[in-house]
């Protein structure tokens, strides 16, 4: 899909498929899941990365409110299996929305999880998007779920958040879990134990028919792929490209090569 996470895992997966010999066509801006689902049912796609949340949301239509990663993946792959697909494994890192501080007002206030904020919450600026503001999965849930009512919402553009806690005309920000920025340690993530945010990992989903033609050498490499994707990682990867203006490409063959995944085939 079109941004820049997914056009890392896109180059992941293909050039470590490629490496063990495979012939392999990436399409580097798909589109909406909508478009994907239709394009898996017609031929035209055998295989893209997605995320667990969304896939159970946006093709299976649950909006169940799952607790666990390994619950909302049971539902998935249930979903998946009745429908010509199946899941590969889940990567280790999740990316969703987060709550994030700088780290230096984190430990001030002995912040850990969303709910501690409220503590804070009369003199507390809260960066978000504008459709932050009106969702569940968003400052909905945060005074439902954890009882935090900010003084201010401040509208934010993605992209914009750090910059804003940088400068303190937001005290807390609405981020996603592997930002590039999150890897330089200068900013804190809030806890989310109640899953407000749900379950972010990536889910490679293929058909049915791709992995009987392709054999189990296929979905092995996918899935040793998938495994090395720890959350600090992903963070890595994206600031790579982010941050410090490498290619997709590039970054993903970098990576690649550390771990021992672009074998001769």
């Amino acid at each position: 899909m079109n941004f820049t996470e997914q056009f890392i895992l896109g180059e992941l997966y293909y050039q470590a498929l490629a490496a063990q010999g495979f012939t392999v066509s990436l399409n580097k801006n798909i589109g909406s899941t909508q478009i994907t689902t239709l394009a898996l049912e017609d031929g035209q796609l055998d295989m893209y990365p997605e995320y667990l949340g969304d896939f159970d949301a946006e093709v299976a239509n649950d909006t169940t409110a799952f607790h666990s990663e390994h619950v909302a993946y049971a539902a998935a792959q249930s979903y998946a299996l009745a429908h010509g697909l199946r899941l590969l494994k889940p990567t280790p890192f999740s990316d969703t929305d987060a709550i994030a501080v700088l780290a230096g007002y984190g430990a001030e206030h002995h912040l850990r999880g969303i709910a501690d904020l409220a503590r804070v919450a009369s003199d507390l600026t809260l960066g978000a998007p504008p459709q932050f503001a009106d969702s569940q999965a968003g400052l909905l849930g945060m005074q439902s779920v954890y009882g935090v009512y900010p003084a201010q919402v401040q509208p934010l553009a993605i992209g914009l958040q750090y910059q804003a806690l940088q400068s303190g005309s937001v005290q807390a920000a609405d981020v996603f879990t592997t930002d590039g920025q999150l890897a330089s340690g200068q900013f804190q993530l809030l806890g989310d134990p109640d899953h407000l945010f749900g379950f972010g990992n990536v889910v490679p989903v293929v058909t049915q028919g791709a992995l009987l033609a392709e054999g189990p050498a296929f979905s092995e490499t996918i899935d040793d792929v998938s495994a090395q994707l720890t959350i600090q990682a992903m963070r890595e990867l994206n600031a790579d490209v982010t941050t410090y203006n490498m290619s997709p490409a590039s970054a993903a063959q970098q990576f690649l090569l550390a771990h021992g995944l672009l074998g001769t085939g």
